[in-house]
């Protein structure tokens, strides 16, 4: 059996140790546009805050790749599939054919096209290893960094950088920065922690011209800069499979074992939709526990087995200046709001079932919510009251926690 794998990261890596689970002899062939070993792309900011270095970034040790008997093509893309002849063509001309092929193309950053873009040169975006060592040569103590956008990705590139720049300024069209995972109440503790650092931030405005050293804004202000760095948010890397005329929506299209529209081609990760089971939907779910499950269960399909993957959330566990907060499920229905401190607890609850929550500061034992949102948990078979207070055990039944723990009921 030939496998072709196209991607390096969770996703990817995840799909070989599925793929090894069923079959320790089949060909395996990774296929990556980066020179690099796996490494996780959410260390990109520690590197920049010299937290970590590139050999704690790798993602899996550097005997992965031997010891899964597998061949890493690096710095090569995959230029188009041809489903009938079941190849891979790459950049450079080599096909490869395969029996079961899988995409873990990840996503791009997006780069709206603002008037004046073009002439700024020391620009960057925000999302590989490649980005963080461009920007960290960029820079020097007395760079001013405007940084478009107020998502993840911007405010962990301004922590990284945080004290290495002159000033840091972050625009966003919203209310209130990490929009896409806040709401305005809960973003203000961790604004508030980003200011702290010296961090500014425009909101409720764009940038509306470039110009080689300063931004005009929509409303009307001024913004000089050395460096600017977009970040308002990332493209699924969808092309491979469009183009060989499978089924893409916003990402691709995928059933519930990883198998695309196309026979015999899989995809996980950041390029594919996938269904939140809070709300039914089918969206892009960026995160990396999702892509590592999605991941895995695409590998061992494409060895024969039989799994599907579908408990897919939106979940988020991140800190600032350490200032930890978790995010999982979706907003809305019944609100348990709890602030205590510098702690601060949203619980989200629909139709009998805890639906998503929001922690800032304290976020132990955040697993518990994630398990119930996950497994769909009625809210009546626990005691709710007790552990939407503080998330333990006890508040299950003794069975439901021998499950939990993997025991046995005595």
């Amino acid at each position: 059996m030939k496998y072709v794998l196209i991607g390096n990261s969770a996703a990817a890596v995840a799909c070989v140790e599925g793929i090894r689970q069923r079959d320790r002899e089949g060909d395996i062939t990774m296929v990556t546009n980066e020179p690099y070993h796996t490494y996780s792309r959410p260390l990109i900011s520690y590197l920049l805050a010299g937290k970590t270095d590139r050999e704690r970034m790798k993602y899996r040790p550097d005997d992965f790749y031997e010891k899964n008997r597998c061949e890493l093509i690096a710095g090569v893309s995959a230029d188009h599939l041809e489903p009938k002849r079941k190849t891979v063509v790459l950049s450079d001309g080599r096909e490869l054919p395969y029996d079961r092929l899988l995409v873990a193309a990840g996503s791009s950053p997006a780069v709206p096209p603002i008037k004046g873009l073009e002439a700024v040169e020391n620009m960057t975006t925000f999302l590989s290893l490649d980005d963080a060592l461009r920007l960290e040569e960029m820079l020097t103590p007395f760079s001013r960094v405007l940084i478009l956008g107020a998502g993840l990705i911007g405010l962990k590139c301004a922590e990284g950088i945080a004290g290495k720049a002159k000033s840091i300024t972050v625009v966003d069209m919203a209310d209130h920065i990490l929009p896409s995972i806040l709401d305005q109440e809960a973003s203000a503790p961790v604004q508030r922690r980003l200011e702290e650092h010296g961090i500014e931030f425009v909101l409720s405005d764009a940038a509306q011209e470039l110009y080689p050293d300063r931004a005009v804004l929509k409303s009307g202000r001024d913004i000089r800069f050395d460096i600017l760095v977009m970040a308002v948010g990332v493209r699924p890397n969808v092309r491979l499979v469009q183009n060989a005329g499978g089924a893409v929506k916003r990402g691709i299209v995928t059933d519930s074992r990883g198998q695309t529209s196309i026979p015999d081609v899989y995809a996980a990760g950041d390029c594919t939709e996938s269904r939140d089971i809070t709300t039914g939907e089918e969206k892009v779910l960026a995160l990396l526990p999702n892509a590592y499950l999605q991941g895995e269960c695409a590998g061992i399909n494409m060895a024969g087995g039989n799994q599907s993957y579908d408990k897919a959330i939106p979940m988020n566990s991140i800190g600032f200046f350490g200032l930890h907060l978790m995010t999982a499920g979706s907003c809305g229905g019944e609100v348990y709001l709890e602030k205590n401190g510098g702690n601060y607890k949203k619980l989200f609850v629909r139709e009998n079932r805890l639906a998503g929550y929001i922690l800032i500061g304290d976020v132990a034992r955040a697993g518990i919510y994630t398990s119930l949102i996950r497994e769909q948990t009625p809210l009546s078979a626990l005691d709710f009251e007790l552990i939407r207070q503080k998330p333990q055990l006890m508040a299950f039944s003794r069975t439901k926690r021998n499950e939990m723990l993997g025991g046995n009921v005595g």
